[in-house]
């Protein structure tokens, strides 16, 4: 075997060992999300850890246990090794002027719904040689396709402890609003209050799995609890079942549409509920391609090149929270 291809061999073995490593220990997970099989990732963890001359991964049976003392170190250098090889091959293809590759994004239903359509319709405009791919899902699935490199930015609202290794972009705020059929009660009301809507069964989002839920503390620190009659990750079925006159909806401004929701009576509750800012993150140390800048720069136009690679060098996310201090975020 000639010496190129035995290095680039190894590489592809580190690139298994790490997805095992970052997909809780599962061959059968790694092998999904490289898209290759079980037994080839298998045989490629023997022939690295023949290599290496020590076990990456303790064996319990036929399934693996946890990370050796030695294998810690060897995933620590084989990351750094690996994210300055893609940056190599990153810088070359961009040298290149080549227009091709992927890009994978994971996010909530109501971002892939209503924000990102004309923005993937432009992107796919200047880059039509990119493979897009979509993921949709609730905060905890958003940060586990990040964590496994099954996506390769996160775009979501709020949860920022689940994404501790990434690099937080602010993009643009938004509030939420009260929905309600045409002839509700509540569009008789003057100014909508906490009390008033603490007599109404609620129609919100699913509540995250990860902490308190926000809706449940507004109530709490009025002495109520909200009656929450049904919950769904997706705006469009809280609409639906607000039509049918099973409750009150709750739902993001931007998952409104002026014509298509007109039979319904949107209440202004920004009194009500906080502000909410939605991000779009990656993981600390991801080597850029020029179409990824462009995404990013079509997603919020302050995220320029620049802005981004300095939020990127500021390791603290404090820090990075004063950058974004200084911008004014538009308000959907």
């Amino acid at each position: 075997m000639i010496w190129a291809e035995y290095i680039a061999m190894n590489i592809q073995h580190l690139r298994y060992a790490l997805a095992i490593a970052r997909n809780e220990l599962s061959v059968t997970q790694a092998a999904q999300v490289l898209g290759t099989s079980q037994p080839a990732i298998s045989r490629a963890l023997k022939a690295l850890e023949t290599e290496l001359g020590c076990e990456i991964f303790a064996r319990q049976g036929r399934s693996l246990a946890h990370i050796t003392p030695a294998g810690e170190r060897a995933l620590e250098i084989a990351a750094r090794a690996i994210d300055e090889i893609d940056a190599l091959r990153v810088m070359t293809a961009d040298l290149k002027g080549d227009m091709s590759g992927k890009l994978s994004i994971a996010t909530t239903h109501t971002q892939a719904r209503y924000v990102l359509p004309p923005i993937v319709k432009a992107f796919r405009r200047r880059y039509p040689e990119v493979e897009l791919h979509l993921h949709q899902g609730t905060s905890e699935q958003i940060a586990d396709l990040v964590a496994t490199d099954r996506a390769q930015l996160a775009i979501a609202t709020g949860s920022e402890g689940l994404f501790g290794g990434l690099v937080l972009l602010p993009v643009y705020r938004w509030q939420r609003h009260v929905i309600v059929p045409r002839r509700h009660p509540l569009t008789k009301v003057g100014k909508l209050s906490i009390t008033e809507l603490a007599r109404h069964p609620l129609i919100t989002y699913v509540f995250s799995f990860s902490g308190p839920s926000s809706l449940h503390e507004i109530f709490a620190r009025h002495g109520l609890r909200p009656r929450v009659a049904i919950t769904a990750r997706d705006a469009d079925v809280i609409k639906t079942y607000v039509r049918l006159g099973l409750g009150v909806g709750i739902v993001a401004s931007v998952a409104l549409e002026a014509q298509v929701d007109a039979d319904l009576a949107v209440i202004d509750a920004a009194h009500l509920f906080p502000i909410h800012t939605t991000w779009v993150g990656f993981r600390q140390g991801t080597v850029l391609r020029r179409f990824t800048y462009d995404f990013l720069a079509l997603f919020g136009e302050h995220l320029t090149p620049r802005l981004v690679n300095r939020a990127q060098q500021l390791r603290d996310a404090n820090d990075r929270n004063e950058l974004f201090r200084r911008i004014a975020l538009p308000v959907r």
